[in-house]
């Protein structure tokens, strides 16, 4: 039987990619559903090709819009929107795959309705497990889902695991995640204020949407990263490591007790993580290009807590400061973050000004253990409102 997917942010970089490689393997996979926030010409494409039950949209406008585009071309596609059709195609009880691509807090609510379904749950959203962190994780065991990392860093940390889960802590010693750097690797530090949004978007290594691209430009995804590991692996905030491979080969690596390290290594190609995470326990063809060790250039590394990073990565450090400050924490973060982002994007603040956002933020917000979701949502709700108030202050 071919295995049916629902796509949530199908016209992303990730879900583009997804689709990609579904596209060469039609005859073990089945799109039951799509999802996008605005892009209806893009969706559009999508449902005219994959041909899905349903198609939902972020907003109303949105989604009458494409509800007519697919009326005009007799597409059968059934076309939604709102959080709440989101959550009813993660959930739905034909699907059996979940591809959870929405960038930031909005798909919080998505993943949570297909953990508790029990779906195979493609995870690319790291702000699910940043936001969630426990009571996400709580969600997954209790629905009985299967969650699969996307993000390449984390899926080479599967990847370098054994097979049982219940191994994992007696014989982990560290979890090294890898950072190719950014586009500002080099860049003095003093200059960091001068940098535009399209400097900060154009990543040396990888294609990615703009929110991305400035967190890696500011090495807060990298922040992130380490809290989404912290929970998927049930590893403590101080078995995780980062280092700086500008070449973006090796992925991350696991070090054991015996100090040997196993690494996943590939070309920087985001279908090489959405391809496994389909196909696990198994591998199937990605339509990603082979490493050509012939003609590699060496590969190198540096530490991150150099002089240097440390003053043009900042940020960094937030990342084991919320993991052992008050349960909430790194729901602060992440909302700070999405706020100084769009900050910077719109040209509000300056480039070097986020990490002042999310650091201000963090200092002024007090957190408690969410329970619900609406906890979760309340908690983001209250970090957004005081970081956009620091945002508004930097405009001044």
């Amino acid at each position: 039987m071919k295995q049916r997917l629902t796509v949530l942010g199908s016209t992303g970089s990730i879900g583009t990619s997804t689709l990609a490689v579904v596209a060469m393997h039609p005859d073990r996979f089945e799109i039951f559903a799509l999802s996008a926030a605005t892009q209806a010409d893009l969706m559009l494409q999508q449902c005219a090709q994959f041909k899905p039950a349903f198609a939902v949209m972020a907003s109303e406008p949105h989604g009458r819009v494409l509800a007519q585009k697919c009326k005009d071309l007799q597409l059968s596609t059934h076309v939604l929107w709102g959080s709440d059709a989101l959550s009813m195609i993660a959930s739905h009880e034909q699907v059996d795959s979940v591809m959870a691509a929405i960038v930031g807090a909005a798909g919080l609510a998505s993943c949570l309705a297909a953990a508790r379904a029990g779906k195979r749950l493609l995870l690319a959203n790291k702000e699910a497990l940043v936001v969630g962190g426990d009571y996400f994780m709580q969600a997954v065991v209790e629905g009985g889902a299967k969650l699969l990392p996307i993000d390449s860093e984390h899926s080479a940390v599967f990847q370098s695991l054994p097979d049982d889960a219940a191994t994992w802590a007696a014989q982990i010693d560290k979890i090294i995640l890898t950072a190719s750097g950014g586009p500002f690797r080099r860049r003095p530090p003093a200059t960091l204020k001068d940098v535009t949004p399209e400097e900060a978007c154009a990543h040396p290594n990888w294609v990615m949407g703009r929110k991305i691209s400035v967190d890696s430009a500011t090495m807060m995804n990298k922040a992130l990263e380490v809290i989404e590991a912290r929970y998927l692996f049930g590893v403590l905030p101080e078995q995780i490591d980062v280092v700086i491979h500008p070449q973006s080969v090796i992925h991350s690596m696991v070090q054991y007790k015996d100090n040997s390290v196993v690494a996943q290594l590939g070309t920087p190609d985001m279908k090489v993580p959405i391809a496994y995470g389909l196909s696990w326990p198994d591998r199937m063809v990605s339509g990603a290009q082979a490493l050509n060790f012939k003609s590699m250039a060496d590969m190198t590394f540096e530490a991150l807590d150099s002089n240097d990073h440390d003053q043009r990565f900042p940020g960094m450090k937030l990342a084991w400061s919320v993991l052992n400050a008050p349960p909430g924490s790194t729901a602060v973060l992440n909302a700070a973050n999405e706020v100084a982002v769009a900050a910077f994007l719109g040209k509000q603040i300056r480039f070097d000004q986020i990490h002042n956002v999310n650091l201000e933020t963090l200092e002024a917000v007090a957190t408690q253990a969410p329970r619900s979701l609406d906890d979760l949502l309340a908690l983001d709700a209250i970090a957004r409102e005081s970081a956009s108030q620091v945002v508004h202050r930097f405009e001044k």
